[in-house]
């Protein structure tokens, strides 16, 4: 296994505590358990957008913590 088996990935910059460089679009990873964690506890700048885990070999999505959808900036109730 290489070290970049998995990518934890946003069309925008992912943040988190544990990070270690805060603003980057894509982070890699060898171990799928790792990346999903990371990707669980993260967030996203501008807030609530969605962030992907993809096997890099194959780009299928593993695992997705969705996009916010708030009530509050909808017209629609």
């Amino acid at each position: 296994m290489s070290p970049a088996d998995f990518r934890v990935e946003s069309n925008h910059p992912i943040t988190g505590r544990l990070w270690p460089a805060a603003g980057s679009q894509q982070y890699f990873f060898s171990n799928r358990d790792l990346a999903v964690a990371m990707a669980a506890k993260s967030m996203t700048k501008p807030s609530g957008q969605e962030i992907r885990v993809v096997p890099v070999p194959t780009g299928e999505v593993v695992f997705r913590k969705p996009a916010v959808n708030r009530a509050e900036w909808s017209d629609e109730f």
